[in-house]
């Protein structure tokens, strides 16, 4: 049963059971969000679906049932909680309604008489197929699901006509195969075995039913896995998008403070790789304040013509400022503002601000000067620029607009500090080549990621954002494999996908199975197709 008004449910508690797909936490149904994100309690497997966490507030009571004792425990617990009067969301696996676990939970709540919602998920039976390249019912007469753990007959499914998906049974593939073949299916008959699917750990193996043992023998499978029978397998090497991403799977390291990696680690998935974002660089605020408190004031009082930033971080220290003392965007009126590339441009856009100069060419303080007009007394009332920036900013930018004939106020608005090394197992991943590649943005992440945790392991591809951070990472004994044409995080992700797909393009011509430069060390496990 379904209660109609939802605020009735908030004053008298009640469960939901939420699908929540088959892996990929962004194949979560809006319902199941929306449910979330008013949940007094969320009980779920923290290890499978912790993700999906980030739809709650932030005072949500977390049930892990990976902890719990016994499966009464966790329907004893939801059913407290709802007769206590709070909402309480059980996340399942996949869908509930197929091959669920969950049933004797909802059986429970209806004999205790509290009100629940069970809400559909994305199945992996059609999901998991479809983001192997392998569509659920391609012209197929027959689409047929079911539970090795429920199949006494095999020989009851070799008739199937059209796709045949099997849940629970990767660990008796092989004798699964046999049976249907010995059930009258033909040998020939192509199948597709995949674990993890939807996740960048997924992994399809793709054989046929009287060659699947020789061909699953070192590849490692586990659950949760599929294996699916038919002729839509055959589709697979047209089809496949998933799999095929230029960085499927990779580990890659992203060394830059938390703020700056989020667009970078956004498009890095986008592309298939798994970003690890590990802060080298803490942004700290100045020591004293005073200089920057004459520079706000300064700002606001007119003494300046020009602002130039050099990084989102001044961006951020200015506008902290100005909440400080009450100010917005407005204060800039009458200013001409410079932005030293997209990302602080990005920043002051997002401040309410338009930059009036950036470089058309080379995105540094270079590319600043060459676009920056000379002082010149009859179009200029005021020959003073205000630059704020970090504490160890070069004077490139100082000089050239001096020999320009402007005079500038170099104000320290925030410090870089070395951050603190990160957890121990990455650190060992990093030394150890458990990553696939490191992204170099500039050369103090060079210098302070080598001083926090190590020099990358020498089969990690080296990614870096420029010749300058380039020389810094020779400096330090790396092989740099990847620069990116124009000095932005944006263009060094899209040069280290390049990267990738030629190294995929070149495995695919040679007949072999592409490998990511992690599984090219030592000791690592290999997958044989």
């Amino acid at each position: 049963m379904s209660p109609a008004d939802h605020s009735t449910q908030a004053r008298s508690g009640f469960v939901a059971f939420v699908g929540a797909g088959p892996g990929d936490e962004n194949l979560l149904t809006l319902r199941g969000a929306d449910l979330l994100s008013r949940a007094d309690v969320a009980v779920l497997d923290r290890r499978a679906y912790g993700p999906l966490l980030r739809h709650c507030r932030e005072d949500v009571e977390v049930v892990d049932i990976a902890a719990e004792a016994a499966e009464n425990s966790v329907s004893l617990k939801t059913i407290q909680a709802a007769k206590a009067g709070r909402t309480v969301v059980r996340l399942c696996s996949g869908d509930p309604s197929f091959f669920s676990s969950v049933t004797d939970e909802v059986a429970a709540c209806a004999k205790a008489d509290v009100d629940f919602e069970i809400v559909p998920g994305v199945p992996p039976a059609t999901a998991v197929l479809t983001y192997a390249g392998i569509p659920p019912a391609a012209s197929a007469p027959e689409f047929r699901i079911v539970d090795a753990a429920q199949v006494d007959d095999w020989a009851r499914h070799a008739d199937c006509a059209g796709t045949l998906v099997i849940y629970n049974g990767v660990a008796d593939a092989v004798p699964i195969s046999k049976a249907l073949i010995g059930g009258g299916k033909p040998d020939s008959t192509p199948v597709a075995v995949t674990s993890d699917g939807t996740t960048t750990e997924q992994y399809t193996v793709v054989s046929t039913l009287g060659r699947l043992g020789p061909d699953l023998k070192h590849a490692g499978m586990t659950e949760p896995a599929l294996i699916v029978v038919g002729d839509a397998v055959g589709l697979r090497d047209r089809l496949s998008w998933f799999e095929t991403k230029s960085l499927f799977g990779w580990r890659v390291l992203v060394p830059r403070t938390k703020e700056q990696s989020k667009g970078l680690s956004e498009q890095l998935r986008s592309y298939g790789a798994v970003p690890e974002e590990v802060p080298t660089i803490s942004v700290e605020p100045p020591r004293t304040p005073q200089q920057m408190d004459r520079a706000i004031k300064g700002l606001v009082t007119g003494r300046y013509e020009w602002v130039a930033f050099t990084s989102a971080n001044a961006v951020k220290a200015v506008r902290e400022k100005f909440e400080e003392y009450g100010l917005d965007a407005r204060a800039f009126a009458g200013l001409k503002v410079a932005a030293v590339g997209d990302a602080t441009s990005r920043a002051l856009v997002e401040f309410g601000v338009k930059p009036d100069l950036m470089p058309t060419g080379e995105q540094s303080s270079e590319g600043l000067l060459a676009e920056w007009p000379p002082y010149d007394s009859m179009l200029d009332p005021i020959n003073r620029v205000l630059l704020p920036r970090a504490d160890i900013a070069t004077e490139t930018l100082v000089a050239g607009l001096t020999e320009l004939g402007w005079e500038c106020d170099d104000v320290t608005a925030y410090r870089t500090v070395r951050a603190a090394p990160p957890p121990a197992p990455i650190r060992e991943a990093i030394k150890g080549g458990g990553f696939d590649a490191v992204l170099f943005t500039s050369s103090s992440t060079v210098r302070n990621l080598v001083g926090i945790a190590g020099k990358p392991h020498n089969v990690t591809v080296i990614a870096v954002i420029g010749p300058q951070t380039a020389k810094t990472a020779e400096e330090f004994g790396l092989r740099v494999d990847v620069m990116a044409d124009r000095p932005s995080a944006s263009a060094l992700a899209a040069a280290l996908a390049d990267y990738g797909a030629k190294m995929r393009h070149a495995a695919v011509s040679a007949g072999e199975v592409p490998r990511r430069p992690s599984q090219m060390r030592r000791g690592a496990r290999r997958r044989v197709k």
